[in-house]
């Protein structure tokens, strides 16, 4: 029978019910075993560990170690699906083996003999053949009447296919840079956050990164499962280069991209930097090239890097080891790098005419010097700042025709496909992001390219050196220029984007009314919960120069500053807002007495990381950020059960703690500070 994830059909035997209601209650809760869920399936304190093959679905013993029960659910469940799709036992058993030795590996469990088989398939490395004969004989005992053995062919296949067999988290974590990767001490990446979903944690972060929702995993999963029968089918993975193709046509339908236009895929924003210039040296190869870039230190860090053709790490998202801020084969060494700032020495934002003054000046001051111009439009900057304005832009483009390259910084992605569509009506290519507003894993990068840009694709050659950063999977089919680039696509960048595309679905499902009075509630939540402590001071941030009155005319992005004293003037400086950031994002309970601080204290708040600003005093001051992201407005899906009403405001209450929580933190310092509390997923 088949049901519905939230509506298992299961039955428990009656001796030791407890044990096995406790098992069963794990795993309707973890969205990892929704692939168990969509069938029947059982749980009994008696008789073998697993049993498959039988009517009636899978049934799984209740050991004395949960451990043990969770990791064979971890594999009934996968292994059970593929053969539904047709992939033959054997091979089904042992892909959904590597899945479920990375679920043990990530939870930390404690491998016992009963499921030995763990160690070979959770190794980085591929096993030898021999190895996965032991495996198998170990396997196929779950399976009543198999009758079936492991053929030397696929057990070559399973080698082959190695690294693209394993869960949605671990390949979700490949294909970016050193940020990326999971530190297995807490199992959170550089961003704080985890590509397993973690709904106990209060997250705003949506300006920086985001832990993946349960509904953003599941929609990997699902595609990773797909791609898996697909790959074992075929023993290869061109499956990976088709699926790059349905993303691309997904996001280009997502944002109206126009008949003509292209996508190309890309590890980060950063990476997708290192495309717009390749995209300007196709247009003219032996022509000096000028980058104008607005406020680089409101951008990624590697930016400003990436926007002449250098390295901006220390590992790029194909596997290379690079040396940063080296230069990158084929670029031009000689490309020009122009900043204009939006915030003066003391931090304040810049009066938009004077901006927009300096704008034009330095185009037509390269242009006249005989250069190619690339100029960065940004919309929105880490504050929430946007420059040049849309009338400049369209100036500009009058002004000077195909002499001027306009990218636009979209990263952020808080904007609506109307203004999408504006932007690349004047022929500029946009970079968006699936993981700062939409709220999808981070490094989820694209850039879209309007008809004429995308044209360039069709004669010349990337530069080589591209070739450490993307496949030919990630490029238009069609795209002579990326021929040069290996053969492939990323895998993890693929997944992360299906997650992201899963919260843009949930999204654009609200109407425009609801989505603009929850952005508002937001705010007026914010403004009360800085007002209610005298340690806080908010941001002030210019009104966006966008028409009309849609959603993206609101702001969503509130950047505030810790005062050192009650009502002082001195502001906490950068490396003290990195350590509350740290803390906010960590379980300080411990550190606490009375019961209402241990309960703030124990909260679990991901926000986004301090941006560094020059302030009046000739110092610097770190500026922590709380947004409003896709998944406030479309419902977090762990609070699936509540009423809407309900929901909101319990994200606002959770939005207020982040500020009680900093207070509470900030009264305490030295002692939090002299433990230094560590984040960790749980």
């Amino acid at each position: 029978m088949k049901v519905t994830p939230s509506h298992p059909a299961r039955r428990i035997h009656a001796s030791h019910r407890d044990e096995a209601e406790r098992i069963a209650a794990l795993i309707e809760r973890d969205v990892t075993f929704w692939s168990l869920r969509v069938g029947e399936w059982q749980i009994t304190p008696t008789g073998p560990d697993l049993e498959l093959g039988r009517d009636g679905g899978p049934i799984i013993g209740a050991a004395d170690t949960v451990a043990v029960s969770l990791v064979l659910a971890r594999l009934a469940g996968e292994w059970l699906y593929l053969t539904r799709c047709g992939i033959p036992i054997a091979l089904a058993g042992l892909a959904a083996a590597r899945s479920a030795a990375h679920f043990a590996t990530a939870e930390h469990f404690t491998v016992d003999d009963r499921i030995a088989w763990v160690l070979t398939m959770a190794d980085e490395r591929p096993p030898t053949i021999a190895r996965l004969d032991l495996v198998w004989a170990s396997l196929s005992r779950y399976w009543t009447g198999s009758g079936s053995e492991l053929s030397p062919s696929d057990a070559a296949r399973i080698i082959d296919l190695w690294t693209g067999l394993g869960t949605a988290e671990a390949i979700m974590e490949t294909g970016g840079d050193i940020r990326l990767l999971r530190d297995p001490q807490t199992d959170l990446n550089g961003y704080g956050c985890s590509h397993r979903p973690r709904p106990w944690a209060v997250t705003f972060a949506s300006s920086t990164a985001s832990s993946v929702s349960e509904r953003g995993y599941e929609a990997a999963d699902r595609v990773r499962v797909r791609l898996t029968a697909t790959m074992l089918r075929a023993g290869n993975r061109k499956a990976l280069v088709a699926e790059a193709g349905a993303v691309c046509r997904a996001i280009g339908r997502s944002f109206g991209l126009p008949t003509g236009g292209a996508v190309v895929l890309a590890a980060s924003g950063t990476d997708s930097e290192l495309l717009a210039l390749a995209l300007s040296h196709l247009a003219a190869p032996d022509r000096q090239i000028t980058t104008i870039l607005l406020a680089p230190e409101e951008t990624g860090s590697g930016v400003p890097m990436a926007a002449i053709g250098r390295h901006f790490a220390i590992d790029t998202a194909n596997g290379h080891d690079v040396a940063k801020a080296s230069p990158i084969a084929g670029f031009r060494p000689d490309t020009e790098f122009v900043t204009i700032p939006l915030r003066n020495d003391e931090g304040d934002v810049r009066q938009s005419a004077n901006v927009e003054a300096d704008v034009t000046t330095a185009v037509a001051a390269a242009i006249g010097a005989g250069r190619r111009v690339i100029l960065h439009a940004l919309d929105l900057s880490k504050t929430g700042l946007l420059a040049p304005s849309l009338p400049l832009l369209r100036t500009l483009r009058a002004l000077y025709g195909t002499h001027l390259d306009i990218v636009v910084d979209a990263c952020q992605l808080r904007m609506s496909p109307l203004r999408l569509r504006e932007y690349l009506e004047l022929d500029a290519v946009v970079q968006v992001t699936g993981s700062k507003f939409l709220t999808g894993p981070p490094f989820a990068g694209a850039a879209l390219l309007p008809p004429p840009v995308a044209a360039r694709l069709a004669s010349g050659k990337l530069p080589a050196g591209l070739d450490a950063y993307f496949s030919q999977g990630e490029w238009p089919r069609k795209a002579t220029a990326a021929r040069g680039l290996p053969v492939g696509a990323n895998y993890g960048l693929l997944l992360r984007w299906r997650a992201a595309l899963a919260e843009y679905r949930a999204f654009v499902a609200v109407g425009e009314l609801r989505k603009t009075s929850v952005i508002e509630r937001f705010r007026t939540t914010v403004e009360r919960a800085i007002n209610r402590h005298g340690i806080f001071v908010l941001q002030s941030v210019p009104a966006l120069q966008r028409s009309g009155n849609q959603w993206d005319c609101q702001r969503t992005i509130f950047a505030f500053a810790v005062r050192c004293q009650a009502m002082s003037d001195e502001l906490l400086d950068p490396t003290a807002m990195r350590s509350l950031y740290r803390w906010l994002n960590a379980d300080c309970s411990a550190l606490f007495v009375t019961g209402v601080d241990r309960h703030i204290a124990g909260r679990i708040c991901h926000i986004g990381q301090p941006v560094v600003l020059p302030n009046r005093h000739g110092g610097q001051t770190g500026w922590l950020r709380v947004s409003a992201g896709a998944r406030l407005i479309s419902g977090e899906p762990s609070h699936r059960g509540l009423a809407i009403e309900r929901r909101l405001q319990r994200e606002m209450e959770d939005l207020a703690v982040i500020f009680d929580k900093i207070a509470l933190l900030r009264r305490h310092w030295d002692r939090v500070a002299a433990a230094d509390p560590v984040a960790r997923y749980r």
